[in-house]
This record gives structure tokens, sequence and C-alpha cells, in this order.
């Protein structure tokens, strides 16, 4: 008993409630003990305990064999989305945005590029007032290939970084003009770091919401991430050092059309 209790709170047993927690966001359904257990590769009796215990805590539901992610999973969300707009999101910062919005008449985004993954998230938006415009909630996740934020970002790696991230990357299409052509997508990259912009245009697909879409618009949604070196270099994008990959930011002025 005092050895499954050890088992139970050992750091690695730490990982895999993460890990758990992280597969039921990516699944738009509920997720059986079966088909977590394969994705973090980790047998059932220690899966199904810890399962429990995120149930105890709310932080999962459970019906019929089935999981999901719970209210307490969510108010976590909530907390942790907020400490993290205390952490990255500065009066300077919050300033730049609002600077941009006035001059551009646009939604901006200030993004962060995720800790050891290929998305980057929304950690500050400013919307535009316009009736047709971009729109895109605080805490988003969205790919780096599809979004000028994240080619802005990757237009500010190294050579070495960019070579591993096109290496490794299955493109999806989005929507009907997601560009997934890997030698496109690098012309494009290389051309942000020349001209110290990148651009993205996506056209919505009225069933569901892309990456880069505009809400409530069947139109065409261009972002557009910009090093904006004369407004406020210090939040600027591609004159972080390629040493910051894992926290590099990105200013975004939105527009729809």
């Amino acid at each position: 008993m005092l050895a499954a209790a050890r088992r139970f709170h050992s750091p690695q047993s730490v990982t895999r409630v993460i890990h758990i927690l992280e597969e039921l966001c990516s699944s738009p359904e509920p997720v059986s003990l079966a088909d977590i257990c394969r994705a973090l590769e980790a047998p059932k009796s220690s899966t199904a305990a810890l399962l429990r215990g995120l149930v105890l805590a709310n932080f999962v539901v459970a019906s019929e064999g089935m999981y999901r992610l719970g209210p307490g999973a969510f108010g976590l969300g909530s907390a942790l989305l907020e400490a993290r707009r205390r952490l990255h999101s500065s009066d300077l910062i919050r300033d730049g945005m609002r600077r941009l919005a006035q001059r551009s008449g646009e939604t901006v985004l200030f993004a962060v590029r995720d800790s050891g993954a290929d998305t980057l998230t929304y950690i500050e938006v400013i919307e535009s007032h316009n009736t047709l415009r971009f729109a895109s909630s605080l805490g988003d996740r969205r790919p780096l290939y599809c979004t000028a934020g994240g080619r802005a970002m990757l237009a500010a790696a190294t050579p070495e970084e960019l070579k591993h991230y096109l290496a490794h990357l299955v493109p999806r299409r989005w929507t009907t003009s997601t560009e997934t052509d890997k030698r496109r997508l690098a012309r494009a990259i290389a051309a942000a770091r020349v001209s110290r912009s990148a651009l993205a245009r996506s056209r919505a697909v009225a069933s569901r919401r892309a990456p880069s879409d505009g809400r409530a618009s069947s139109g065409t949604a261009t972002d557009v991430a910009s090093a904006m070196t004369a407004m406020t270099a210090s939040i600027s994008t591609s004159v972080k050092p390629a040493s910051d990959s894992a926290c590099r930011r990105t200013l975004i002025a939105a527009r729809g059309r």
C-alpha cells in the first residue's frame, strides 16, 4: 500500500497528470482510458488511478468509461491565463498595442511561442471596433506555420532551428488557402526575415473556425506581424535574440476583409 502511494505521488506521476490533461485538452471529444494510455504509453492501472484522483478533484469528468475536462480544469486555466497576462504584459506592451490599434484601426494581438511546442498563444488582445474585424480570444493557441505571428517567430529562429522545424512539420490545411507546401513556407519565412514583417492570408470556412480566420466573416482575414521597431523596439519580434526561442514574442495587427 505504501509503495503504491509513493508511486502515485512520484515526480513521474505529476508529469503523467499534466500529460493526461494535455491529452484531454487536445481532443474535441471525450477520450477513453485505452486511448489515453496509448497516447501516454502508460500502463492502465496507474493511469486509471490518476484519473480517479482528477475526477475527485473535479478536474476531469467521467461518464460511461469516457473522460473529458471538468470545471476545475477550466478554472485553473483561467487563473493561469491571468497569471500569464500579469507576467508578460507590461504597461509598455499595452501602450504599444493601443497606439498600434489606433494607427491601424485594426485588431492587435500579442503572442508568445509556447515552450517546447510548435505553436503560439495570444496573451493580449485589443480588438478593432470595425463591424467586420479579425477576432481571437485570449489564450487561443495557433500553429506557427500558418499565422503571421508564427512566421515572424520562425524568421527570428536560427537556420538550424528553422531546418529542424520544417523537417518535422506535417502541415494541415485548415482552410482552402492555408499554405502547406514546405518550400513556399520556407520562402515566406525567408522573406519575413528580410522585410522584418510577415503576412498570412486565410479564407474563412463557414462550418469551423480556422487558426487565423475572422470571426463572423465569410470573406478573407489577413493578419500581419511586424517588428514595429519605429514604434517600440522593446516589444518587437525580430530583434529578439535567437537563443530566446522558448518565449519569443510578436505583435500582430490583424484585419478582416
